[in-house]
């Protein structure tokens, strides 16, 4: 509720790629400015293939970095750095606006685990989310990695992940007309791929979720087995088809939607701070 939400608007919405990463070496806050620029001027350098650019001259790509102090759970998490690329065409007049090309920001809501075991010189943001052109993302990677000496790796979720989304995710109070809760099955060994799409409404899946939650702010495994243990029966009453044996590949409600590639859509800002903390979670046990 601490977040501002003009500040955070941008992050919901948008469909987010996302990526673990290990703790920045010597990375310092106050140095923003000059981090654009060089990363400005590397970007230069390899879209021309390597020849050198000079840092501060003014180039096709813009670069801002900034931080977001609010988006943090506790007072041992950094504060959210987000990365910015923006592009003018060489045709359009000085005075047009940049367009954004490219979003990417770190960050670390209840980040405890890891930040309690790190030397003072690393900077603990496992997080990393990015909205726009890949080969963007690969060149600030590459520039991160080489900077502060950390590592990025894809963050795919779990069919086990996903099913802990869609409980806890169907189980929260939206103020406003919700969506279906819609799952999304991939049935495996066929020789054409064949999706299965479930859909149910948000007040019956809330109201199951309900039934099964035995401590309201609690969650189980066994509860969320069970959850998708009777969802799996109703589906299969009616359409005589096991969706156990099939693989969850895609949940999507009211909160946010989630894919096992590791793309997340985030459509509530009153539970931003909850889903970040799930996938902070998930990023850490990735590093560790």
């Amino acid at each position: 509720e601490s977040v501002d939400p003009q500040k955070t608007a941008f992050l919901l919405r948008e469909a987010w790629t996302l990526y673990s990463v290990t703790p920045l070496y010597r990375f310092r806050r106050g140095r923003l400015t000059g981090y654009a620029r060089l990363l400005s001027a590397f970007i230069a350098a390899e879209k021309q293939k390597g020849l050198a650019v000079e840092v501060g001259v003014e180039l096709d790509v813009k670069v801002a970095l900034s931080s977001l102090p609010d988006l943090r759970g506790s007072e041992q998490d950094q504060a959210a750095l987000l990365v910015q690329l923006s592009s003018r065409s060489r045709a359009s007049s000085r005075n047009s606006e940049d367009k954004l090309v490219w979003s990417g920001w770190f960050c670390s809501v209840y980040g405890d685990d890891l930040s309690e075991n790190v030397p003072e010189d690393f900077t603990c943001l496992p997080l990393f989310l990015t909205h726009g052109a890949e080969g963007y993302t690969s060149l600030v990677g590459s520039w991160f990695q080489k900077t502060f000496d950390c590592y990025f790796r894809r963050l795919a979720i779990s069919p086990l992940n996903l099913s802990w989304m869609v409980a806890m995710w169907a189980g929260c109070e939206v103020d406003k007309a919700a969506s279906a809760v819609e799952l999304v099955f991939s049935v495996p060994r066929l020789s054409q791929p064949l999706d299965i799409s479930y859909a149910i409404h948000p007040e019956d899946a809330k109201a199951l979720w309900d039934t099964v939650q035995k401590t309201p702010g609690e969650i189980t495994q066994e509860e969320v087995d069970v959850f998708m243990d009777c969802l799996y029966s109703h589906f299969h009453r009616h359409f005589k088809i096991h969706l156990s044996a099939a693989r969850l590949v895609k949940v999507s409600t009211a909160v946010a939607s989630a894919h096992s590639d590791g793309i997340i859509k985030i459509l509530h800002r009153q539970y931003l701070s909850g889903v970040l903390m799930l996938l902070t979670e998930l990023a850490i046990s990735q590093i560790q």
